[in-house]
């Protein structure tokens, strides 16, 4: 029986795959940390090096996946990167459970070799392409937006949940890992493919050649530069809210593991509610204006964070940095895709997906380095590169586009 492409379905796949890395985000720091020896120095070059290895891997991966999806199809790429997720959290689990420098090396190699499996987000983009109608594009990218911000309410409490209750490092990454397995059976049973038989896909450029290509459509490379220079600042608050939870909030205490997911869950609940609205914001904004405006809340978010002392004034900063977020990249990826020629939707997007890891390679180290100096500078310094990527999108995109549609901005 031949299964029907589906929104549902590919929303369950990102949501599912999304719960597991929710799961372990919120800890990787903390476990990192707790790893180090006392005589280890560059303690946060290392950190960062660690969360950033996941995205090093994406970086040079997913325009290869996007390549692939556009050959072969959408779906035997998603089972794919479904198994290999379920395997890199597995041994997750069980570098969770060594000590000092060879549990620190063991988990770099699972989020390596995630990494290199995550095909998820750029092929997921690809897939909600082929089935939407250009009119309805930014909307139902929206959807990705929104499976992500619900792994981040459900992964990190999931997380924080099995960390409490089994008492037990390792138990996150069994949790994530059996998440992931059963991912790749529902895509097994239930995922139908995408792409048109007779969509063919242009000849395979070199990976540097296709960044050229892609980059070198200007509406394209500006909508890549903004959504890199988004994701660097979000990353570098990924990476280091655990640190300043700990160093900030909580005096140093070092059992404070499951209530960061918690606050991480909070985040993500915010964002995932202003997925919901997205379709009907853009209708009346726009892409470009709505770009714009997530980029001056962010930015408020993101400076307002290191000076929040008391709970609600935690949950208020997190609220501003979430819907920020949260705003940014659906318009962004629709439009991207109504850029896009039909032949070349997953090459794109993986491009664009490709400098998201980038971005998260260069986050989590810079941040980490930074926040050993000062707690603030970081959180202080992306909300100048918000504040300042607000400017550049009001500049070229909402002065030179026309009065929004209804539909899409192109």
């Amino acid at each position: 029986m031949k299964r029907k492409p589906s929104l549902l379905v590919i929303f369950l796949s990102v949501f599912i795959d999304l719960i597991g890395f929710g799961i372990v985000l919120p800890l990787l720091p903390g476990y990192a940390e707790d790893n180090f020896r006392p005589d280890f120095s560059a303690k946060g070059l290392i950190i960062g090096g660690i969360i950033a290895s996941f995205s090093a891997m994406q970086f040079f991966f997913a325009p290869a996946w996007g390549r692939l999806s556009d050959r072969i199809g959408r779906r035997p790429v998603m089972l794919v990167s479904n198994l290999g997720a379920a395997g890199s959290y597995a041994l997750f689990a069980v570098a969770c459970g060594m000590s000092g420098t060879t549990g620190l090396i063991w988990i770099l190699i699972s989020r390596m070799f995630a990494g290199i499996c995550g095909a998820n987000l750029s092929v997921a983009s690809a897939y909600i392409a082929d089935i939407s109608p250009p009119e309805k594009r930014s909307a139902r990218m929206g959807l990705i937006g929104m499976a992500f911000g619900l792994g981040f309410i459900f992964g990190p409490a999931i997380g924080a949940f099995s960390l409490e209750i089994f008492g037990s490092k390792q138990a996150p990454g069994w949790v994530a890992a059996c998440f992931c397995a059963a991912n790749f059976i529902l895509g097994w049973f239930i995922l139908g493919e995408s792409r048109q038989p007779n969509s063919a896909p242009v000849a395979p450029r070199p990976k540097v050649n296709q960044w050229s290509h892609t980059l070198a459509q200007p509406k394209l490379g500006l909508l890549i530069g903004v959504f890199f220079l988004a994701t660097f600042c979000f990353t570098c608050f990924e990476s280091t809210f655990p640190l300043l939870a700990r160093h900030q909030f909580a005096g140093g205490e070092k059992s404070l593991n499951y209530r960061i997911g918690y606050l991480f869950t909070y985040a993500g609940l915010i964002a995932a509610l202003v997925q919901g609205v997205i379709g009907k914001l853009v209708k009346k904004f726009g892409e470009p204006n709505l770009i714009f405006f997530s980029l001056i809340v962010f930015a408020a978010g993101l400076a307002g964070l290191p000076f929040a002392k008391t709970l609600p004034e935690i949950l208020t900063v997190l609220a501003l940095l979430a819907i920020g977020s949260g705003l940014n990249r659906p318009p962004v990826f629709g439009m991207i895709s109504l850029a896009s020629s039909p032949h070349e939707q997953g090459a794109n997007l993986g491009v664009a997906q490709s400098f998201g890891s980038l971005a998260r390679i260069l986050g989590p180290i810079f941040a980490g380095t930074l926040f050993f100096v000062h707690p603030s500078l970081p959180y202080l310094i992306c909300g100048g590169i918000a504040l300042l990527t607000s400017f550049f999108a009001w500049k070229f995109l909402c002065r030179k586009s026309s009065p929004p549609a209804a539909g899409a901005n192109n």
